[in-house]
């Protein structure tokens, strides 16, 4: 998948803006708070409807304008399809309207899967020192590229879960309906980990071999998966055996609801014992071992979007993480403030577009590396 056309209207400080000469890596440079973040904000909205800096669509919107829209075409390469069209529209009061090749579509899983998308912003720290939530949305994201049945599963795990959820909060439950619904939930539940954890068996040992290249001298690195409930139980014994626990709290404890994956670093977390810009390095491996699963299982190429990648990586390291973005043939969105920071680091004489951005306004600018 590559982006080959943007229009932005009304994001941020991002009033109009058209960039026609989209290549395979695109840079913007600028000062800060020029609208650089905002552009890749805005490519974010195209490839699923939402910023990666929140849930608050009204600080998304220009000031005192109702909407926001972003316009993109689609290329395919040589896969079936051929050229697209996608739109989405974003209003003050929350709602969404999200058009692919001009027809209206309802679910934001047909636009995710138009334009896949990995972010490597500073949030992207999450996943190592944030909640079990941000690594289960990574794992989550992935496999729903590579396994499409994973999708349907994971939806009847949800439905389940808040249906058991809501009988246990009840006080005068019927038994036979909760065993039911725990019956339902053990199945989708095994399910939704059986993909997870086949998936995860792929993801592993390309992460650890990217992040050999990254960071030789990091340390023993491993990466576990953890399912969410006792691995010497089925699930449907686990729900059995808790239900006692679960009515008297109101919900079920144990699922793939509290799977996560650990980092760790010569046995200690990678949270606790790496520096900053160890930590990125980390991120940016289980990132680019993402897009690389993806590319491998004929899912198509992530669009990279990454803001300030010189921040905590010094450049002989910023110049591994350009060479192994160029060897994975992604497309790439990439933020900095002066563009001789990117012209040093990228592979020498590969092409790239460099617009400058200013006030937001964006200028293009066809540059080489």
């Amino acid at each position: 998948m590559a982006l080959t056309q943007l229009q932005i209207d009304h994001v941020r400080n991002l009033r109009q803006v058209r960039l026609d000469t989209l290549g395979p890596v695109n840079v913007f440079f600028g000062a800060n708070g020029s609208g650089k973040t905002s552009v890749l904000e805005s490519i974010h909205l195209l490839g699923m409807a939402r910023s990666f800096r929140g849930n608050s669509v009204k600080s998304l919107i220009t000031h005192e304008m109702p909407a926001c829209t972003v316009f993109g075409l689609v290329s395919a390469g040589d896969r079936p399809g051929g050229t697209k069209s996608l739109g989405v529209r974003r209003e003050r009061s929350g709602d969404a309207q999200i058009k692919i090749a001009g027809t209206p579509v309802r679910t934001l899983a047909e636009l995710a899967e138009q334009l896949p998308i990995q972010v490597i912003t500073a949030d992207s720290f999450n996943l190592l020192t944030g909640a079990p939530g941000a690594r289960r949305q990574y794992l989550d994201w992935g496999v729903f590229h590579v396994e499409h049945r994973f999708f349907g599963e994971w939806q009847r795990f949800q439905r389940c879960l808040k249906q058991r959820n809501m009988l246990l909060r009840r006080g005068n439950m019927l038994g036979q309906e909760l065993a039911v619904w725990s019956r339902d939930l053990s199945a989708a539940g095994e399910a939704v980990h059986r993909f997870r954890d086949s998936y995860f068996q792929q993801l592993q040992p390309r992460f650890k071999d990217i992040l050999a290249r990254l960071a030789p001298d990091i340390g023993e690195v491993q990466m576990s998966y953890r399912r969410g409930w006792d691995k010497q139980l089925d699930y449907a014994e686990v729900l059995e055996q808790s239900v006692a626990t679960d009515q008297e709290q109101g919900y079920t404890h144990s699922g793939p609801q509290r799977a996560d994956i650990r980092v760790t670093v010569d046995g200690h977390l990678a949270a606790d014992t790496l520096s900053r810009g160890q930590q990125k390095l980390v991120v940016c491996g289980l990132k680019l071992a993402q897009g690389q699963l993806m590319s491998e299982s004929g899912s198509g190429q992530c669009t990279y979007l990454i803001d300030d990648l010189p921040s905590e990586l010094d450049e002989a390291h910023s110049r591994l993480v350009c060479a192994l973005l160029a060897d994975l043939d992604a497309q790439v969105f990439i933020t900095c403030v002066d563009q001789s920071e990117i012209r040093a680091v990228w592979p020498a004489g590969e092409e790239f577009e460099m617009f400058h951005v200013e006030h937001g306004k964006v200028s293009a600018h066809t540059a080489r590396g």
